[in-house]
């Protein structure tokens, strides 16, 4: 296969961000870039602008809020939306593509709004729902990729102040313990295989904080995960910020990894 390029985005609007990704999409060729907070119906998704540059395009999403969605060179082989236990099923959340030899789960995990909503308790919920998701549909000694918007912030490096913002809902023990369960399930950073102890290395800037990317003032809440063997197989992950630096850009930007196969 030779290299393999993996990326993830949270587009905040993929139609509002069409400008910045068919663009990216051009220029980098990625085998693979997942999309989150689409916020867009199926039908009204902008598929013909990836199809004119040799993407297929599997998506699932709702007006103004949530969404994922998968742009492949390669048509997959099997498309899964959502979780499959007796909670929601949250189908604008999760998806799994089926390649030959890669499965890509692409999440939008919940933020959690604040520590004393039912939306934080739903997210702690959301990460052990995931694990079993994991569990139920891959195995551990496959090539699978977690990929996409966590909304978690593991290290504190991972955050411009960890002290100030140690408790918010992305930096919190809570939150921290439920993600390394998902960890546990075989999965490791391939991000920080590459750029181990590395700080200032963020993938989401506020709206609100001026300049905040100039000033360095983010937070790496965007991850690629992997399990062994295709860990095994990273030549290469990097957090490109000209997307956040464009034109009415998301306050994400991209977070790419590549492959050796």
């Amino acid at each position: 296969m030779g290299l393999f390029k993996a990326a993830t985005f949270n587009v905040n609007s993929v139609r509002s961000r069409l400008h910045i990704i068919i663009p990216w999409l051009d220029r980098h060729r990625p085998d693979i870039l997942c999309m989150q907070e689409t916020k867009v119906e199926d039908r009204k998704f902008p598929k013909d602008a990836f199809e004119n540059l040799g993407y297929r395009i599997n998506a699932k999403g709702n007006k103004q809020y949530n969404g994922v969605a998968i742009a492949s060179r390669e048509e997959p082989e099997e498309i899964r939306y959502g979780f499959d236990d007796d909670g929601p099923a949250d189908m604008d959340r999760i998806m799994i593509a089926v390649f030959k030899n890669l499965i890509v789960v692409n999440c939008y995990v919940p933020q959690g709004r604040d520590r004393e909503d039912l939306q934080f308790d739903y997210k702690l919920e959301w990460f052990g729902r995931l694990r079993d998701h994991l569990e139920a549909n891959a195995s551990a000694k496959e090539h699978v990729l977690c990929l996409g918007d966590l909304n978690v912030a593991r290290e504190e490096i991972d955050v411009h102040n960890p002290k100030r913002l140690k408790g918010h809902v992305d930096f919190t023990p809570e939150v921290w313990e439920k993600f390394d369960e998902v960890l546990s399930w075989g999965l490791s950073d391939i991000f920080r295989k590459h750029r181990p102890g590395v700080p200032e290395q963020y993938t989401f800037f506020d709206y609100r904080v001026q300049k905040s990317v100039e000033r360095k003032l983010g937070w790496r809440v965007d991850h690629i995960l992997g399990t062994q063997s295709i860990c095994e197989r990273s030549v290469e992950s990097y957090i490109d910020l000209a997307p956040r630096l464009a034109e009415k850009p998301s306050d994400h930007t991209i977070l790419v990894a590549e492959f050796d196969f």
